[in-house]
C-alpha cells in the first residue's frame, strides 16, 4: 500500500490558464505586450489601486520601489527580521543599511514600538554595527506574515511620525485585507495602504505566474519610473517598438533592469487572478478546520485569526510550546515527514544568517522574540487544490506526534 505523501504546496492551474498559454504561444508575440497591460489593469482593479507594473518577480518589485524612492547608499531601511532574504537584500542593492526590527510575538509582524527603540538608536548612534551608525532612517518595509495584515493606520502613523516612506512587502497577502473595527470599510492590502506595495507571483504562492510580482501604487510618477527601469531604462517598450503600428527606435533614459514580465506569465496571471478570492476561501476552510481540530492541544499555539482581518492564509504556522513536548522543532517536522506531510518553517530570522551577523554583527540575542520563536515554528500544509482526505491526514498526523511526544503530565488527549 503506498503511503500518502502531501506536499507542502501544489500549485491551483485549471484548463482557462493552459489555454490562455496555447493562445498566446500562438499569437506569435510571448514577451511583454497586450496581456501583461490587461494584467496590470486587472489587478490593479482588484486591489483598488490607481496603477501596477507587472515585473517578474517580488524581489524585483521591491528593488524598483527602492529605486523609484532614491535610496541612497548609506541610508537606512528599517526591515522586520522575520521575513524572507528579499525584503532586506533589495536595500543592500542600493547599497543602504537594513535596520532588522524584531516581531510581535503572536502575529510575527514587524514589532512597531520595537521599530521607533531601534530608530532612536540610530538616530542617538547606538545601533548595533559600525555601518549603521550615523545613518539617516528613510523608510520601512513592513511585511504581512502569512497573509495577515498588519494595522496600516498605524504604519502610517508611525512613518509619517518619523518622516519614512512605506514599501510593503505583501508577498503573502493577496488578496487580503484590515480594518480598525468593525464599523469600518476593509481596506485591501494595495488599496492606498503604503507609498508603494509589492505582491508575489512565484509558483507556490495565493496566486501565480510562476514566476512573477507587481508593485502598485498611487502616485504615477514613481508607476513610470518604476516600469521604465523595468526594462533597460528604454524608452519604448518591445510592444511598442516590434507591434504593427510601433516605431523601432528606442533612447536610453537610465540604466535599468531586466524585471519585465512576459506575456506567457501574464496569460497564467489572468486567469488566476479570476479566481484568487476562491481560491482563498478554500485555503481559510482549511485553516478553519485547522483551528477546530487544533484548538485543544495544549502543545501548540494556533495562528492568529482576527475578526478585523480578511487573511490570505498563504501560510499556516504553529508554533511548538516546547517544554509540554520531548521533541524539539526539526524533530517534529521530521516525524511529520514520516507521516507523508510535508512541512517548512518561515522563517530563519534575518539575524540568525552569516551574512548579517558577519557584516552587522548581530547576535541571537539582539533581536529576542524573533530568536525564540524561530525554534517553535513550523508551517503545515495549506493550499486550494488540498483534498478532504488530505487535510484529514494533516490532522491526524499532527495529533498523532504530539500524542507520541507529549510529556505525561502535559498530554490533553491529542487522539
Amino acid at each position: 500500500m503506498q503511503q500518502t505523501a502531501i506536499p507542502f504546496f501544489r500549485p491551483d492551474i485549471g484548463d482557462p490558464e493552459i489555454e490562455e498559454v496555447v493562445a498566446t504561444l500562438r499569437s506569435g508575440w510571448l514577451t511583454t505586450g497586450p496581456r501583461v497591460q490587461r494584467f496590470e489593469r486587472e489587478f490593479a482593479a482588484a486591489v483598488g489601486a490607481r496603477t501596477a507594473v507587472a515585473v517578474n518577480s517580488c524581489t524585483a518589485a521591491l528593488h524598483l520601489a527602492v529605486e523609484a524612492l532614491a535610496l541612497k547608499p548609506g541610508q537606512g531601511v528599517l526591515v522586520p527580521t522575520m521575513t524572507f532574504a528579499a525584503t532586506a537584500e533589495v536595500v543592500r542593492y542600493m547599497g543602504a543599511i537594513p535596520v532588522l526590527v524584531d516581531c510581535d510575538p503572536v502575529t510575527m509582524n514587524l514589532d512597531l514600538a520595537d521599530a521607533e527603540r531601534r530608530l532612536d538608536a540610530v538616530q542617538a548612534g547606538h545601533h548595533l554595527g559600525s555601518r549603521s551608525r550615523g545613518s539617516t532612517v528613510v523608510g520601512v518595509a513592513p511585511v504581512h506574515v502569512g497573509g495577515l495584515m498588519m494595522n496600516m493606520a498605524a504604519v502610517a502613523g508611525f512613518a509619517s511620525r518619523r518622516n519614512l516612506w512605506v514599501v510593503e512587502d505583501a508577498a503573502h497577502a493577496f488578496p487580503a485585507a484590515w480594518r480598525a473595527a468593525a464599523s469600518d470599510p476593509w481596506q485591501r492590502c494595495g488599496e492606498a495602504t503604503s507609498t508603494i506595495t509589492c505582491f508575489s507571483f512565484y509558483a507556490n504562492k495565493t496566486i501565480t505566474t510562476g514566476e512573477g510580482g507587481m508593485a502598485v501604487t498611487s502616485d504615477t510618477r514613481l508607476a513610470d519610473h518604476m516600469r521604465l527601469m523595468s526594462l533597460h531604462g528604454l524608452s519604448h517598450d518591445a510592444w511598442g517598438r516590434y507591434s504593427g503600428g510601433g516605431s523601432w527606435d528606442y533612447k536610453i533614459i537610465a540604466p535599468g533592469f531586466k524585471y519585465n514580465l512576459t506575456d506567457i506569465a501574464a496569460a497564467i496571471g489572468l486567469h488566476q487572478l479570476a479566481r484568487a478570492e476562491m481560491m482563498r476561501l478554500k485555503r481559510e476552510q482549511i485553516a478553519r478546520r485547522y483551528l477546530e481540530a487544533f484548538d485543544d492541544l495544549q502543545e501548540l499555539e494556533l495562528p492568529a485569526d482576527q475578526a478585523d482581518r480578511i487573511h490570505s492564509w498563504h501560510l499556516f504556522p504553529i508554533k511548538l510550546r516546547l517544554p509540554q513536548l520531548s521533541i524539539d522543532r526539526n524533530a517534529f517536522i521530521e516525524a511529520l515527514k514520516a507521516a507523508g506531510v510535508a512541512c517548512s518553517v518561515h522563517w530563519r530570522p534575518l539575524h540568525l544568517h552569516p551574512y548579517y551577523q558577519q557584516t552587522f554583527g548581530y547576535r541571537p540575542d539582539d533581536l529576542p522574540v524573533a530568536t525564540a520563536l524561530f525554534d517553535r515554528i513550523v508551517s503545515l500544509p495549506i493550499f486550494s487544490t488540498m483534498t478532504e482526505s488530505e487535510v484529514e491526514h494533516v490532522v491526524s498526523s499532527v495529533r498523532k506526534t504530539i500524542r507520541a511526544h507529549a510529556w505525561p503530565l502535559a498530554r490533553t488527549g491529542a487522539a
